[in-house]
């Protein structure tokens, strides 16, 4: 199948073959019959792609801060390596899309496969949606019609929050497609209109669906012709549905306003607000957040949980229905709206009308009809490489690897590692399929896929990458090894005891295998100088290590003890191992330590880790989210028979009593992940070069997760 991606690199917009994305239990797979483009948004992503890396940077000020922040702390190569990356990642368009069901996952009720649907799905042939972001098409509405109840959902859920009632007046200022929608739902709910836009046809169509036009022209006084037109009284509600970057919109719909009017933000302005405008007539302003409620939270997104409707009515799943139904009654036609028609397959086209075309408003994409629900459609494609590939760069047929997993860390960091040591990349497979696709282009592979069996049930490939979400990890290492293939898992390891067990187990039965588990650190040059200076150490060695390891949103999914394991379990690890590693000793005992908040609940990512070993040695380990972002992210300091070292974010190391030890600022951080992969892999193919310490790896899983748990 073929899915629509827009570079933010180079600002090519293209058609990508992408293999067909796989259920989840919370999902439905659609086959899209139209999809609408967003004009506003999409326009702009085309145009921030085509801008130069300056124009970039003037419009992401907060990002040129957090670079140069970078820059600081982890060196300029690390920082311009982690720039390119991002942009380098295309990123799908689109999300007004209509079609048919084609698979529905095991936990969702009330659709089935051949139901006609809505969906926030991106433009593509196949697409996966969270349930709770699709509705079903009343008959008596087609799929073109369809496809533009996303955004009128969005002017939907702004004309709630402005809690309208019948008979009130209210200025939709901006008319392109959402406010153009917002009028015609005002109308329907009693409400006397004012639509406020520069463009004359714009303003056609807003009399068109009843509103009193209004030009925003140089000469035109807006508040006072606001007011004239509401017998000098002011507007109830003012919708702003434009984009821009300048204040004067919000502070004109102030203006505009009756004393305690409601202003409602659906889509993009400055806010420099005076506050006499506010305080004088005591408005209300609000930011509307796209859909409705349960947007972007991801236990309604992505685990399926709905909202209530006794305490949430309007969801944004409903508030697509009840577009639905505004469209089904004849009370919203988006028909006027729609100025091109164009096939899916000339979609670069339609990119182009829309940067050049002042006047698209509407563009619709149409489908091609395939074989009905039930029929298989491809979840694999080949990738062609025109000589990129490393295929045959393995060594006695061995390291051909399948990956599973293709988001940031796999692209950016594990990819790359593999194909420097010479490794075959054959498939990578990913659940939606178009990080697959994207990686597969990038990196070499001969294969993107979303089927698991690809890799696990493939005879040619006897080595498995785990890269996906920390809950994954033991299930797919012990799948992998029963399958007789070599494995290598981020960490961590597991975050169960029950699936380190599994592992174990596997591994006993298939002794001939080799797990390794993403400890990079202990392979870090900076590692290896630290463990040759330790070397014939005759007393005990004390370890300080400091990981200011920043705040995550408490909804991180890496914070769910479920899903993560927790940001100890998760990233402590490494830290743990690294202790291990430089003592050169079992770990006798680990104790942690947690902060807590005022009432008293268990803080998690500032911690304190103590580490006790057999040899009488001891490491602490303080894991802080606390910390500011200019200090180093990590610092080791060692301490043994009158020496010391000190290592600071894997650019300097300064020793104190050991000779040669010092080392001045490195241009970037090398935190030892490719002599892990090549290490990894001269152990899969028999290589030499040290066998990967797996034992040491499930020690370090069995402790933190026995302590954690």
């Amino acid at each position: 199948m073929q899915q629509i991606l827009q570079s933010l690199k180079t600002g090519e917009t293209k058609l990508v073959d992408v293999p067909a994305p796989a259920v989840n239990a919370h999902g439905l797979v659609v086959e899209s019959r139209a999809s609408v483009i967003s004009p506003g948004t999409e326009r702009m992503l085309v145009e921030f792609g085509r801008g130069s890396l300056l124009d970039k940077a003037r419009q992401q000020p907060e990002r040129v801060k957090e670079v140069l922040q970078k820059v600081r702390t982890d060196g300029l190569g690390s920082t311009l390596e982690a720039v390119q990356a991002k942009l380098g990642q295309p990123i799908p368009l689109g999300y007004c899309n209509a079609g048919v069901v084609r698979d529905v996952g095991t936990k969702v009720e009330g659709f089935r496969p051949g139901d006609r649907v809505v969906t926030n799905g991106p433009h593509s042939e196949v697409v996966r949606v969270p349930w709770t972001l699709a509705a079903r098409i009343p008959d008596s509405v087609s799929f073109e019609t369809a496809a533009f109840a996303p955004l009128a959902a969005i002017g939907l859920q702004g004309y709630r929050l402005a809690r309208l009632s019948l008979g009130e007046r209210v200025v939709v200022y901006g008319l392109g497609l959402i406010g153009l929608l917002t009028i015609q739902i005002a109308r329907a709910g009693g409400c006397r209109v004012i639509g406020v836009d520069r463009v004359g046809e714009r303003l056609e169509l807003a009399e068109r669906f009843g509103a009193e036009p209004l030009e925003a022209a140089p000469d035109t006084d807006l508040p006072a012709a606001v007011k004239r037109l509401t017998e000098g009284v002011g507007a109830d509600a003012v919708l702003l549905t434009l984009a821009t970057d300048s204040d004067e919109p919000v502070r004109l719909a102030a203006e505009m306003s009756r004393k305690r009017g409601r202003l409602v933000l659906v889509g993009v302005t400055g806010l420099g607000l005076r506050r006499g405008d506010f305080y004088e007539k005591e408005l209300s302003l609000q930011v509307s957040c796209s859909y409705g409620p349960g947007r972007y939270d991801p236990d309604h997104e992505e685990g399926g949980q709905d909202y209530p409707l006794p305490y949430v009515r309007w969801t944004e799943g409903r508030n697509f229905s009840a577009a639905l139904q505004l469209m089904a009654d004849g009370r919203l036609d988006p028909g006027p709206l729609l100025s091109h028609r164009i096939p899916f397959a000339e979609a670069k086209r339609a990119y182009e009308t829309l940067v050049k075309d002042g006047s698209a408003l509407g563009v619709l994409l149409e489908y091609p009809e395939r074989p009905g629900p039930g029929k298989q459609v491809e979840r694999r494609v080949r990738i062609a490489h025109g000589g990129t590939s490393n295929a045959g760069g393995s060594q006695a047929g061995k390291g051909i690897v399948g990956f599973i997993g293709a988001g940031n860390f796999a692209t950016r960091v594990l990819m790359p590692a593999f194909k420097r040591a010479g490794a075959e990349l054959h498939t990578v497979v990913s659940s939606g399929g178009t990080s697959a696709a994207v990686a597969a282009r990038k990196h070499g592979f001969q294969h993107a896929s979303t089927d698991l069996a690809d890799v696990f049930e493939n005879p040619e490939i006897d080595t498995v990458v785990i890269a996906t979400r920390h809950d994954t990890h033991a299930p797919f290492a012990a799948r992998a090894l029963r399958s007789g293939k070599h494995v290598f898992v981020e960490k961590p390891l597991a975050i169960t005891a029950e699936g380190l067990r599994d592992v174990e187990a596997a591994m006993a039965e298939h002794p001939g295998l080799v797990l390794c588990v993403g400890f990079n650190r202990r392979f870090a040059p900076l590692t290896q100088r630290a463990k040759k200076a330790l070397k014939g150490r005759s007393g005990p060695l004390v370890l300080n290590i400091t990981v200011n390891a920043g705040k995550l949103p408490d909804d991180h999914w890496t914070k769910d003890p479920q899903v993560g394991g927790g940001r100890l379990v998760g990233e402590a690890c490494h830290f743990v191992d690294l202790a291990r590693h430089l003592v050169g000793h079992s770990i006798r005992n680990l104790m942690v330590a947690s902060a807590s908040d005022p009432e008293e609940r268990r803080i998690e990512d500032i911690s304190l880790l103590q580490l006790s070993f057999d040899d009488g040695s001891l490491a602490t380990v303080q894991y802080l989210a606390n910390g500011p972002k200019g200090f180093p992210k990590e610092r080791v300091e060692a301490f043994w028979d009158g020496k010391a070292l000190r290592i600071d974010n894997w650019r300097r190391m300064k020793g104190w009593g050991v000779e040669g030890a010092s080392l001045g600022l490195l241009s970037s951080q090398d935190k030892g992940h490719s002599p892990l992969v090549t290490a990894f892999l001269e152990g899969v193919r028999g290589a030499g070069g040290g066998p990967i310490p797996t034992r040491e790896f499930s020690e370090v899983g069995g402790w933190l997760v026995g302590a954690l748990q």
